[in-house]
């Protein structure tokens, strides 16, 4: 199956690693989600370039209608990508909604079922990434039952629907959770040596290849990140200290809540046993993007391959995960200046 390119600092590379990954999503186009499938994972570790080749995969390989949509694309022309056998379908919905891309989510759901109808009989995939940011934690679930309606109660038969929804809104995931309308999974950051060739791809002098994944623990984002920061890590932690607040977050802390999360900061299944205790702290760190619950490494609620048991070089628990020892970092500095 064809590879796409994927745009990585500055440079264009072809999309790489993942294949456990890619095979999943050869056996959902075979058989069709249901009900929603979420993919959850840290910022940064690759959900939207493995969206984007699904849609090749699902497209190309499969022959189904595509419509990909991503709200937070800074380029116009890749907030709605679609098979181009259904622009008319686009185009027609585009000329009923003013202003149609500050209801980007409604008009793409407006697509599909179109599309259902239009092409009664066909293969339809909906991916979705990062939406639930785009349209609010209070609209999650709204726009999950709305995107099952595709499948439960479609306006046309069908033979096959994929919907597949990304996000880095683990508080989303809690309160979809609680009904049946989605299955949740969880990718992790990139595996060691597929993250060693985005690496070597990285041009001039740079740090060491394993100091690199001691600093990301395989995300690619912070990988560019760090490479646009001219590998300066100190000013990559004050950047996250400052995007998400945390001074603020730190400073709003008891002694106890700052007491416990020094120790998460070694182990951060400390967050489960100490639960009753910072509950609320667990909520902003999870909120803020800063640690995911990951829970157990049953295969089948992952897509590609589970993190280690436990890996505290690079703050991995059984339970909890820093999103990347960076984020780790941050908060541990930010501790150290206001405790």
């Amino acid at each position: 199956m064809r590879r796409i390119k994927v745009s990585f600092a500055g440079l264009e590379v072809e999309f790489t690693d993942r294949d456990k990954a890619l095979q999943q999503v050869e056996e959902v186009a075979e058989k069709g989600t249901f009900p929603v499938y979420v993919i959850y994972g840290p910022e940064g570790c690759g959900k939207t370039a493995l969206l984007r080749q699904a849609k090749v995969i699902l497209e190309e390989g499969y022959g189904y209608n595509v419509i990909y949509l991503n709200p937070a694309a800074e380029r116009i022309d890749e907030i709605l990508d679609y098979t181009p056998a259904i622009g008319e379908v686009v185009r027609e919905v585009a000329a009923l909604i003013p202003d149609p891309y500050s209801r980007i989510v409604d008009a793409a759901i407006s697509v599909a079922r179109r599309v259902l109808k239009r092409f009664s009989g066909a293969r339809l995939a909906v991916l979705m990434d990062d939406v639930f940011q785009a349209v609010g934690l209070d609209r999650a679930e709204v726009y999950t039952k709305a995107l099952l309606n595709l499948i439960e109660w479609p306006p046309a038969s069908y033979e096959r629907i994929v919907v597949l929804v990304t996000s880095s809104e683990g508080l989303s995931r809690e309160r979809i959770g609680r009904h049946n309308w989605a299955t949740t999974f969880i990718l992790w950051n990139m595996h060691r040596e597929g993250f060693r060739i985005l690496y070597e791809e990285l041009p001039g002098a740079k740090p060491g290849f394993e100091q690199a994944w001691i600093w990301t623990g395989g995300n690619p984002r912070y990988l560019e990140r760090l490479y646009k920061n001219n590998w300066d890590v100190e000013n990559l932690i004050n950047e996250i200290i400052k995007d998400r607040g945390l001074m603020k977050l730190i400073n709003s802390l008891t002694r106890a809540e700052a007491e416990i999360l020094e120790q998460a900061l070694e182990d951060p299944d400390v967050l489960l046993k100490r639960y009753s205790e910072v509950k609320g702290l667990i909520n902003e760190l999870i909120g803020r993007n800063l640690v995911i619950e990951i829970w157990d490494r049953d295969e089948r609620f992952w897509i590609d391959t589970p993190p280690p048991e436990k890996d505290p070089k690079l703050g991995i628990g059984r339970y909890y995960a820093w999103q990347t020892p960076l984020h780790r970092e941050a908060i541990k500095k930010t501790l150290e200046i206001v405790v």
